[in-house]
């Protein structure tokens, strides 16, 4: 153990799940969020709480200690909630990773307004709750790592993505705004853009379709959570402590973005 303790939001499953396990594999103690909201059916809650436990399997069989928190982090209370929770649990936060984020694929004259509002609220303005929050008690300390999972299709677009290319375009704007208001507390913040990373979503396409993509993609395959889980953590090494407000794209060199 290293005495750190680190919040992933969205980390029961996916790129989260893989940040969360590396964080752990480094010694830090992991605060593993799902989504859990009195909005959601009783079902979806339970099936998002299985999937964090065995996350939290998997942190305690690395050696490292975790805890649960469920909570719907586009809503400012629930994510303050869960900060202050996992502050009193642990005694501090050291590195924040806002991971947690969804995407629903459709043309700019066809999002309606609560998709275009579910879709920032969920993948932009969580990122601002959840850093506020932490913001407050890396202060105390003088040192915090804040770390942002946004995408490629932030920074070059996407048809179909309107809404999605925005709240992560937003992410890199609140990334190097903080890095800039609050480096001289110790508090380093970055943004992480993925390219194309093996999913669920990647699984289900047809061979035409994936070597569309590795078409464009110069390393010649699709990412892993763990490409983007090894960037996570190294930002918040030691290591990295002289880099912040940077943008990284771990998405092996793609072109057609």
């Amino acid at each position: 153990m290293n005495g750190k303790t680190v919040l992933v939001t969205g980390s029961s499953r996916g790129i989260g799940r893989a940040i969360a396990l590396q964080f752990a594999r480094e010694g830090y103690r992991v605060a593993v969020n799902y989504y859990d909201s009195p909005d959601a059916l009783p079902e979806t809650n339970q099936a998002n709480l299985q999937q964090a436990e065995d996350v939290l399997q998997e942190i305690e069989a690395a050696g490292s200690n975790g805890m649960l928190v469920g909570a719907d982090v586009s809503k400012p209370v629930a994510a303050q909630s869960m900060v202050d929770k996992v502050a009193k649990e642990f005694g501090q936060i050291d590195v924040l990773v806002n991971n947690v984020g969804i995407n629903k694929d459709q043309l700019l004259l066809r999002i309606s307004d609560a998709e275009w509002e579910d879709i920032i609220s969920t993948n932009l303005s969580s990122a601002f709750y959840c850093s506020r929050a932490a913001v407050k008690y890396m202060m105390k300390k003088r040192y915090g790592r804040i770390i942002n999972i946004s995408s490629v299709v932030g920074i070059g677009g996407n048809a179909g993505q309107v809404h999605y290319a925005a709240s992560k375009s937003g992410l890199l704007g609140l990334t190097f705004s903080i890095a800039k208001e609050y480096g001289a507390r110790g508090i380093t913040a970055n943004v992480i853009a993925p390219g194309f990373i093996q999913s669920d979503m990647t699984a289900g396409f047809t061979e035409e379709q994936k070597a569309k993509m590795l078409s464009g993609i110069a390393v010649g395959r699709l990412g892993t959570p763990e490409d983007v889980a090894n960037a996570a953590a190294f930002l918040a090494s030691p290591g990295a402590s002289y880099i912040s407000g940077q943008l990284i794209r771990v998405d092996g060199c793609l072109s057609s973005l």
